[in-house]
């Protein structure tokens, strides 16, 4: 399977929600860079655990979402996503946003993560 293919079946898998089964894409050291944070690089989470941690609060802050219209590519050990964020916040505010991910591979799996959103502005 290629890297390209792992991103297709990788959005498939996150818009179930099952987190279990989105972090069998990831590689023990992974790090997931949010497009949210105090930084630059919003918030940076390192390592398994935290990952899970950062991908949970995802779900918890948008109990409904899905990423669709999605296209994606890979050369080498990096890739790259495009997609549309569509779902609501906890609030019950809709939203949608374009996006994309930046990603790093190693050995089939993800070793990086590093999302970033279109912010709407009225």
């Amino acid at each position: 399977m290629s890297d390209a293919d792992v991103l297709r079946e990788f959005t498939a898998t996150f818009n179930t929600r099952d987190l279990d089964a989105v972090m069998n894409y990831f590689t023990d050291d992974a790090v997931f860079e949010s497009p949210r944070g105090p930084d630059p690089w919003g918030t940076r989470f390192e390592g398994r655990e935290r990952v899970r941690e950062g991908l949970a609060a995802r779900f918890a802050g948008l109990p409904e979402l899905h990423y669709g219209d999605d296209d994606h590519f890979a050369v080498g050990d990096r890739g790259a996503s495009e997609w549309t964020l569509r779902g609501t916040t906890t609030d019950g505010e809709r939203i949608e946003v374009r996006g994309c991910d930046l990603w790093t591979f190693r050995d089939g799996l993800i070793a990086k993560k590093d999302s970033f959103w279109k912010i709407v502005v009225p």
